[in-house]
């Protein structure tokens, strides 16, 4: 039960520090780039509401309630973003109002994605600390973060890059398998590079690191957008930057904890 506690207190710390820390980053950095995206598209939208009834609208395989803001999402990161999460702007959907109560949402959606991370980490390390007999360190928890950056924002990222309010995207159901399977993938290569440490091991797991890229990823056969082009390559080196931010901070941090309450049991025991 000790283990259990020091698993859970851990993460609730660690997840709540990294959460409000991205909070603040992604305001100097995702979410100005939101907002310009933003404007791009309710310009886009006014001028087919105003566009005459006999015209066709121009043709961009993307259907607009089915827009995905996951990755938009001012929480995004694209922690993990990333890409699997359908945001709709249909008639009569809610959202926060811009100010206090967006940024407040947001908060909590960085704050609760973080906990569940840091769920998964201290599990990691409460397995590894038993197996080891020592707890993880700092610096091992920072690679142990690393390797979640290049598992959940990294590998995916490749194929369905975060894309901006009004950049059509394609259909949702496609992208989350495809999103899954390069997680799945990536994270099933790492183990077998890292701890079966044999050739035979290392050469599978180059091939499933390598094999959701050579399928590819779903995509439109035709994009047509205003948003500027350089504006979307801001974002994803912006979301990118977060990610690394977030699961940097979050690996060490929680091995930090962790090792403290572990030191604590132990020493109560």
């Amino acid at each position: 039960m000790s283990t259990f506690r020091s698993i859970v207190f851990a993460s609730v710390i660690a997840g709540f520090i990294v959460g409000l820390i991205v909070t603040v980053v992604q305001q100097f950095g995702t979410v100005p780039l939101i907002l310009k995206a933003e404007v791009f598209e309710k310009a886009a939208e006014m001028h087919q509401h105003e566009a005459p009834a006999t015209a066709q609208p121009a043709t961009t395989g993307h259907d607009h309630a089915d827009h995905d803001h996951a990755d938009h999402d001012h929480a995004a990161h694209d922690h993990g973003d990333h890409g699997a999460g359908d945001h709709d702007h249909g008639a009569g959907a809610w959202e926060p109002r811009d100010g206090f109560e967006r940024n407040a949402y947001t908060a909590a959606a960085n704050i609760l994605t973080a906990i569940g991370f840091a769920l998964l980490l201290a599990g990691f390390f409460a397995v590894r600390s038993g197996a080891t007999g020592a707890n993880v360190s700092w610096h091992e928890g920072l690679l142990w973060g690393l390797a979640g950056f290049a598992v959940f924002t990294l590998a995916p990222g490749l194929g369905l890059p975060p894309e901006l309010p009004g950049v059509p995207v394609a259909p949702l159901l496609s992208r989350q398998i495809w999103w899954l399977a390069a997680v799945l993938a990536t994270a099933g290569g790492l183990a077998l590079i890292a701890f079966r440490r044999s050739v035979p091991a290392a050469i599978a797991g180059v091939i499933l690191l390598t094999l959701p890229h050579l399928i590819g990823a779903p995509e439109l056969a035709n994009i047509e957008t205003n948003v500027p082009s350089s504006l979307t390559h801001q974002f994803v080196t912006a979301v990118t930057v977060t990610s690394l931010v977030f699961w940097t901070l979050l690996g060490g941090l929680t091995s930090a904890v962790f090792a403290r309450f572990g030191r604590g049991a132990n020493q109560r025991a």
